[in-house]
């Protein structure tokens, strides 16, 4: 790339137009070093050049313009566009200076290092190459101390201000108060007693980190939506990071040796809920709305104790709009075992509902209207972790470190994540589709016919102009418009 001198940048940045878009900011070799989104690009790009500015900014930002040497930019019609755009782009790209600023020490981790004799759960802002498990990033940290607590005290797991005495027998002492730190945990432990604790710890805070994920997803899309463009640039930043711990997560525990205490657990719960044999399959369901808007369901399957994800489950709520989970839990349970019913397919041995005695009822009242014998059934409430039954039985409520009780939180987690996710997909595509607001001559019918032939509007971009005439209701000259329409600004080529 040839140089640009800095009389040909301030002069670029003069004609840059004020409009919504993304900026990307590269150095001598044309490597890109930051993309940015801004509401006006004229006002934003040229802040970066403003002298008086520089003692005022962050050392990291007055480092990255320095190396600034010239910059590119996408317009595009609409500040929602511009911050899903700019996503995309740091995630295509990574950008050295946008995966320092994401990276930076803002937000907490959990790290246990499984290679202790027994391992505990300690906070820390820096991720390292290790043997370690990382949980996080967590932007609460009031929160996460109150997590860590509760774990303390349901798991019989170690913080990191613990100090554990060795017994002559080899045994070790976890704590000295035995009554006020593990609320009826075993105080005296072997490595391989404590080590099923550790596990069971881990996969709560995995669930929590997933549960935390989907929750930030649908929060950026919400602060998007009423135009707090910040506070949404922010919460994705936590994403990404958040994303990327997952990711070294999924690594990490490909990387270990396997162990399985699923057989246990299935046992435990089986004897628990009285089911003979133990429950070999279950489905759990979980409902997911933001105030009766973009209300949907999720349905996971657990195999052996295990997530078995090619028959999960998800659904679009169809037989009313607003919010009523007790209805929407009806018809979603009467969808999904109608249609077993109707293929002859087996039902799973337990049914899972996340709630309490209004969503489990609902859950009975769609079998009975199908006329169909419902499997084992128990709804588990949050608040307390109580198991809900249908029938006479009184709530049960097992205890914390029960295998059984941590099998079934791990099956609601999961539903809730997977419900969670489905909600943010669906809010990410309305503002992706709120671009076709600023084509003039688009009616709800041919909106409406446009994403019923190609889905989405990713799918729509991509699609060739003669594909676009064929749609009812588009004749040649409003198609090639629509087609100009999607296709301008083109990114910047690689």
């Amino acid at each position: 790339m040839p140089a640009t001198d800095p009389i040909n940048l301030k002069e670029k940045v003069r004609r840059l137009p004020d409009k919504p878009g993304v900026y990307l900011m590269k150095d001598r070799l044309g490597r890109i070093l930051y993309v940015g989104k801004a509401k006006a690009l004229k006002k934003r790009v040229s802040s970066y050049f403003t002298p008086s500015r520089a003692q005022t900014l962050h050392p990291k930002i007055r480092a990255l313009i320095g190396l600034i040497h010239d910059f590119d930019t996408i317009e595009v019609k609409s500040e929602p566009e511009a911050l899903l755009l700019e996503g995309k782009l740091i995630k295509q790209w990574k950008p050295r200076y946008n995966t320092d600023f994401i990276d930076d020490k803002r937000f907490l981790l959990v790290r246990v290092d499984l290679t202790e004799t027994l391992p505990r759960f300690r906070l820390t802002r820096l991720r390292k190459e290790d043997h370690s498990r990382y949980f996080g990033p967590f932007a609460h940290s009031g929160l996460l101390r109150k997590t860590l607590a509760q774990m303390r005290r349901q798991f019989g797991v170690l913080l990191g201000d613990a100090t554990p005495q060795k017994l002559p027998d080899g045994r070790w002492q976890l704590y000295d108060d035995v009554r006020e730190e593990l609320y009826g945990s075993e105080n005296l432990v072997t490595p391989e007693t404590y080590r099923p604790r550790v596990d069971a710890a881990c996969a709560f805070l995995e669930g929590k980190s997933r549960e935390w994920l989907a929750t930030l997803r649908t929060e950026m899309q919400a602060s998007a939506e009423k135009q707090n463009f910040e506070h949404a640039a922010e919460l994705r930043d936590i994403v990404f990071a958040l994303e990327k711990t997952l990711e070294k997560t999924r690594k990490f525990e490909r990387d270990q040796p396997f162990v399985t205490t699923d057989e246990a657990a299935l046992t435990a719960l089986g004897q628990a809920l009285g089911l003979h044999p133990a429950p070999r399959t279950m489905e759990c369901f979980d409902i997911s709305h933001i105030s009766g808007t973009y209300c949907v369901a999720s349905m996971v399957h657990f195999a052996e104790g295990r997530p078995d994800k090619a028959h999960y489950r998800r659904f679009q709520i169809q037989g009313f709009i607003g919010n009523d989970d007790f209805r929407a839990m009806e018809e979603v349970v009467g969808r999904r075992y109608r249609r077993l019913s109707e293929e002859g397919k087996p039902m799973p041995d337990l049914v899972v509902i996340d709630g309490g005695r209004g969503q489990i009822g609902a859950a009975l009242k769609a079998f009975i209207a199908l006329d169909l014998t419902p499997p084992a059934l128990i709804g588990l409430a949050k608040k307390h972790e109580t198991i809900i039954f249908p029938d006479a039985r009184a709530p049960l409520n097992l205890p914390l470190n029960s295998p059984a009780l941590h099998l079934l939180q791990r099956l609601r987690d999961e539903a809730h994540r997977f419900a969670n996710t489905y909600n943010a997909d669906l809010r990410s595509q309305k503002i992706r589709e709120s671009v076709l607001d600023d084509f003039p001559g688009l009616g709800p019918v041919r909106r409406a016919a446009l994403l019923e032939r190609f889905g989405d509007i990713d799918k729509l971009r991509r699609a060739r102009l003669e594909q676009l005439a064929e749609v009812e209701g588009f004749g040649g000259k409003l198609a090639a418009e629509l087609h100009a329409f999607l296709h301008h600004p083109t990114p910047p080529p690689a």
